[in-house]
């Protein structure tokens, strides 16, 4: 009886907070109106993507004059011009800080599921983006949709694989669907991993190392595709996977997430200021071609 009674009454507390939202969830502000996922119009619509050029290949800012490797129309930072990754083409939608960071946390670190919608719509602008800006037939070919998966036992402590929830909400919109087929059982994580947060670069790729498997790679070999997850932090995970499922048959693999984590320093915004270079960065933000970046990729690779 003392079961069915806690069920009922968390029911009835999730239906009182649906239907009587109290505060944004990312600024404070009390809602107005009744929704599902409780973050304010004003902190979803400051949530931007990112400007300025970026790497044709990882999707870095760009902050050199000489991006542009010889024999290439496409700007590449120096990095990934010496030690190209097991990818052909990362992009994201914005940066991982602010109100991105924050409605990313609310749906893995506080499993409001209802958070993953904005993401899955911003998902789908990086992937529409990633096809605009190919020079392949990647917006004709079908593409095997392969989230990055966690371990099981975190799949169970969490209840969702968030990277999955954000790319079914974003094959939902009309303008990527029908030319992207999920497979979210290709794709295996069969060892936990600690979390990467804190980790320098030879930490992190010991310890992505050897974590994912391929469990059904008929479905991918000979096949283009399209590696998702909801953070781009150095590509030590996006690399790994990427490396993976190559082994086992993939033709190409591009990835695309929600966010990515922008290196960043003032004396790199120094630097582009002296170059003249406009419209590279945002107010207040700088950035840095980070060398354990590029290391990290192609030690994946």
């Amino acid at each position: 009886m003392s079961v069915l009674l806690s069920s009922v009454n968390g029911v009835a507390a999730s239906l009182i907070a649906t239907l009587f939202p109290s505060d944004c969830r990312l600024c404070g502000t009390p809602l107005t109106n009744i929704s599902r996922l409780p973050v304010c119009q004003a902190c979803l619509i400051a949530i931007r993507p990112i400007a300025g050029g970026t790497c044709s290949v990882c999707g870095e800012r760009r902050l050199s004059p000489h991006d542009f490797a010889a024999g290439q129309d496409e700007a590449r930072c120096g990095l990934c011009q010496r030690l190209a990754p097991p990818f052909s083409k990362a992009v994201a939608y914005g940066s991982y800080d602010g109100g991105l960071r924050e409605l990313i946390h609310l749906l893995k670190y506080e499993q409001v599921r209802p958070a993953a919608t904005a993401p899955g719509r911003m998902l789908a602008e990086a992937i529409a983006g990633l096809e605009s800006a190919s020079a392949s037939s990647l917006a004709q070919t079908p593409l095997a949709v392969v989230p990055v998966p966690l371990h099981a036992r975190k799949r169970r402590q969490r209840g969702f694989n968030q990277s999955e929830l954000i790319v079914r909400s974003a094959l939902k919109v009309s303008r990527v669907s029908g030319r992207l087929a999920l497979h979210a059982g290709v794709l295996g994580r069969r060892r936990e991993t600690q979390s990467q947060t804190g980790l320098t670069r030879h930490p992190r790729r010991e310890n992505i190392r050897g974590a994912f498997v391929v469990a059904r790679p008929e479905q991918i070999a000979g096949r283009e595709v399209l590696l998702v997850d909801d953070v781009f932090t150095t590509g030590t995970t996006v690399s790994e996977c990427a490396r993976v499922l190559r082994r086992a048959g993939a033709s190409k693999i591009y990835v695309a997430t929600v966010a990515r984590t922008l290196k960043a320093d003032a004396k790199d915004a120094t630097l582009l200021r002296n170059f003249g270079v406009a419209g590279q960065t945002e107010p207040g933000k700088t950035e840095r071609e980070g060398t354990e970046h590029a290391k990290t990729l192609a030690a994946a690779g």
